[in-house]
């Protein structure tokens, strides 16, 4: 933590005065209560800004937190009653007729535990500062305190350090309390100690999840970071995990992630699979973002969105480098990665949108992309459409070098050049890809990062020694390019894709098919497309409007399975090299090199 605080001290623009002092009691858990009190420092200013963020760390989009804040009222230090007036939907302006400290009391409602912002109830509460704590950009910079008013039975955990209770803590200043959440409840937790560093795994919730398999496969994940990065940025770091019956996803910290999942879905291998993998997402994270990350978001504005066109790195490029540390650590099969790449790659291939938007468009327009039927038509996101190109960036430096330079590489050196309070920008990338591969990769950035690029998978994967292919029982069916979701005895199209057949009907989404050549649709499109072939023309009767209509399409020839990876079986000596340079283990079949 002493790391953490040290470079978030440099951010510092103005002199210490003395803490801002949080507390938050929870008052009726049950309805999701609670009331937060904060004293700032002694001000002689004419007014005060008291803000609530408008987005929080790791979800790039704004988000309505302010909708939860009611009872606002401000007091000097005396008590007396100050007067204030709110200036925007999340900013509280409270006027000082003299230099005082100022104390303000808020009730905040927090039942947002999907968003990772906010969440109150009988059992815990998930505290992310952004959701909870108001701050001034006047003292943004000075320690603070939080204290946690909690039933006795309760525990508190975060990646701040302890003051001098077990439910009180410290930080350097704002941007560590925002980056640090704490989870406080009926929890457990488990403890242990890797290369000098120590780790906390604290789990609210019961869930099918295996803690003894959670703690090993941590183990091996925590000790990977070295193959990448020369340091770790931190002393302690703290894995919070949610079993709930809602919410999923997760969000990286400074020193800590959080990750929700059903509390079912940790058994079946598959399923843990995801959740080892979003760890190692997350773990990613704690350098690339929380120690080094893109112009634009250094430092960090909680009020506004913070533009860059390099979040594909940040996040996708996260995405790719998992799975890297996974192979590596012998958490994951080499078939297990394989299958989790076949579903991205088959995902980028059926989303039109990755012929309209660049990787640096959609990283750009991440506070605003959609998603559903027009998002998968016009656009891409940051995660899958930035693990790809990277994969793609990463096997031509292999390739160009014999295995000696990877995208590893750059990594390493945006840690060691780039990190807090620094940041960087594409021309630094530039610079770094040239510096270690001697080429100048400016034309391959413009044709890939600048404009939608396009995925030559069996060229990428001859390189590598692997093969992306139809399994064997793979037939030609009939096939409707789109998608439809069961609406009672009707399929309704939840998305049409751009320029396929659907779409060149003048079908669209939300219309509900009824039926193709009089024959009634079945529960899936799948049973329903089964009675016909391939290139057959048929007549959809279908609703909309709540009107009945028709149009004629013509089925495509699509393969009843999807294209696999698999491993080359008789791999050449030069695939073996590069396989090795580019997973960090031996191809699976190495030794039976072909002539």
């Amino acid at each position: 933590m002493k790391k953490i605080c040290s470079l978030l001290f440099a951010l510092s623009a103005f002199p210490t005065l003395s803490d801002v002092e949080y507390t938050l009691k929870i008052t009726q858990p049950e309805h999701h209560l609670g009331e937060v009190e904060i004293t700032f420092p002694k001000s002689a200013q004419a007014h005060l800004d008291i803000k609530l963020a408008d987005w929080r760390t790791g979800r790039y989009e704004i988000l309505n937190l302010a909708n939860g804040i009611r009872a606002f009222d401000a007091n000097d230090a005396e008590g007396r009653e100050l007067s204030w007036h709110k200036v925007d939907k999340s900013t509280w302006r409270v006027h000082l007729d003299s230099p005082t400290e100022v104390t303000v009391n808020y009730q905040v409602y927090a039942n947002e535990l999907g968003l990772r912002a906010r969440h109150i109830d009988d059992s815990h509460a998930f505290v992310d500062a952004s959701g909870f704590f108001m701050f001034s950009e006047s003292f943004r910079n000075e320690p603070v305190t939080v204290e946690m008013q909690v039933p006795g039975q309760w525990r508190s955990v975060s990646g701040m350090d302890f003051a001098d209770s077990e439910h009180r803590f410290s930080a350097a200043n704002f941007d560590v309390l925002v980056d640090s959440p704490i989870e406080s409840g009926i929890n457990q937790l488990h403890k242990f100690r890797v290369d000098g560093r120590d780790y906390e795994l604290v789990i609210w919730g019961e869930g099918n999840y295996d803690v003894e398999l959670i703690l090993s496969d941590l183990k091996k994940l925590v000790k990977t970071g070295s193959l990448i990065w020369q340091d770790y940025p931190y002393e302690r770091y703290v894995f919070m995990v949610h079993a709930t019956s809602g919410a999923r996803g997760a969000t990286e910290h400074l020193n800590s992630t959080i990750i929700q999942r059903h509390r079912d879905a940790f058994a079946k291998r598959d399923d843990y699979i995801g959740f080892i993998s979003t760890a190692a997402h997350e773990f990613i994270h704690t350098w690339n973002v929380k120690n080094y990350r893109p112009a634009g978001l250094v430092p960090y504005d909680y009020v506004n969105p913070n533009y860059s066109d390099l979040l594909w790195l940040a996040e996708g490029s996260t995405s790719y480098l998992e799975d890297f540390l996974l192979l590596s650590a012998g958490i994951i099969t080499h078939e297990e990665y394989y299958q989790g790449l076949s579903k991205r790659i088959n995902r980028h291939l059926n989303t039109p949108g990755r012929e309209i938007q660049s990787v640096a468009q959609t990283s750009f327009d991440k506070w605003i992309n959609q998603g559903g039927d027009h998002g998968k038509n016009f656009s891409t996101n940051i995660y899958s459409e930035g693990a790809l190109v990277s994969m793609m960036l990463d096997i031509k430096l292999l390739d160009d070098s014999d295995g000696k330079v990877s995208y590893r590489d750059v990594h390493a050196i945006l840690a060691k050049r780039h990190a807090l309070p620094n940041s960087f920008n594409s021309q630094d990338v530039l610079n770094i890809l040239k510096e270690i591969s001697g080429q100048d990769h400016t034309q391959w950035w413009a044709k890939n990062i600048d404009m939608p690029f396009i995925l030559d998978v069996d060229a990428l994967f001859k390189k590598v020694g692997l093969a992306y292919q139809y399994p064997v029982g793979s037939q030609t069916i009939a096939g409707f390019d789109g998608q439809a979701k069961s609406n009672g005895e009707l399929l309704e199209l939840s998305h049409v894709a751009r320029n396929g057949n659907a779409w060149q009907a003048g079908l669209t989404s939300g219309d509900k098919l009824v039926a193709l050549n009089k024959h009634q649709v079945r529960n899936t499109l799948d049973k329903t497309l089964a009675l016909f072939e391939p290139g057959q023309k048929v007549v959809v009767d279908f609703i909309r409007r709540d009107k009945l209509m028709s149009t004629e399409l013509t089925l495509s020839e699509v393969q009843s399975k999807p294209k696999q990876v698999t491993a080359l079986l008789q791999p050449t000596q030069r695939q073996q090299v590069l396989y090795r340079a580019w997973m960090g283990v031996a191809h699976p079949n190495a030794g039976q090199t072909s002539q």
